[in-house]
């Protein structure tokens, strides 16, 4: 059987990618200790989860997303489904979000320790507020832009307001709120670097910073291997998740 080009291009290139990067490093063309080769990161990688501190941090990181994610995702999708099918709600509400949109989480670091200190609290409100608006949004603008037929042939049955929103315009949405729902699991990722950064006793991006401040450069990489990981793995099972929940609309 002849395995396509595009399929060895895809064999091939972390490979290919780890090669280059151990003969850049090998050959010492940068500072060895400000770019370890990837031999020394993995090394790192296995110490920092079998004997460091890993397995800690990576549940405190995953406890922080899942909290603050579950949350933001829940609050957008009901706004964003009551903006969606009223106008008067939609009026009142979206000019103030979409003022606040556009300021990114890592802006309110500074008010959030004032607010809340150092508690866990202040990095669920940072991922909440990384979460909330691209899920309302999401939620919001599918419920508008539900099929015009579908729309009609409920209202011809004699459907109310509510009953067209919950049985026809959500439903119909459902595809766009779990774009919104996915996106926005990575946001959460990007918020809880900003939030443990900027404050925590435990987590990945915590000991990032530790690391860091010792040159540990091999441990910093191997850390972000974990983050990138953990963030890989929950998209790959979102995605798996919404396949089977949505299958009626692929």
């Amino acid at each position: 059987m002849r395995i396509p080009a595009e399929q060895w291009a895809k064999l091939l290139s972390i490979p290919v990618f780890l090669a280059i990067w151990q003969l850049v490093a090998g050959l010492e063309l940068v500072n060895p200790l400000l770019f370890p080769p990837p031999t020394m990161v993995v090394k790192a990688f296995f110490d920092y989860m079998l004997h460091g501190d890993g397995v800690t941090d990576a549940g405190w990181s995953i406890a922080r997303v899942v909290i603050g994610y579950s949350a933001g995702a829940a609050v957008g999708v009901v706004i964003g489904v009551l903006t969606g099918g009223s106008a008067i709600l939609s009026g009142l509400l979206t000019p103030v979000f979409q003022l606040l949109r556009p300021i990114p989480p890592i802006a309110f670091v500074p008010i959030v320790i004032v607010w809340f200190g150092l508690t866990e609290l202040g990095k669920w409100f940072l991922v909440f507020w990384g979460v909330f608006f691209t899920v309302w949004l999401a939620t919001h603008m599918g419920v508008q832009r539900v099929t015009e037929t579908l729309v009609r042939a409920a209202q011809s049955l004699g459907a109310t307001r509510w009953q067209l929103l919950w049985t026809v315009q959500l439903p119909d949405a459902l595809p766009v709120i779990f774009v919104g729902l996915r996106t926005s699991l990575s946001i959460a990722f990007y918020t809880l670097v900003a939030a443990e950064l900027a404050g925590a006793y435990a987590g990945v991006a915590y000991r990032l910073e530790v690391t860091q401040q010792n040159m540990q450069i091999g441990h910093m990489m191997a850390g972000l291997l974990v983050l990138g990981f953990i963030s890989t793995v929950s998209d790959r099972l979102f995605q798996s998740a919404s396949r089977r929940l949505l299958h009626w609309s692929t």
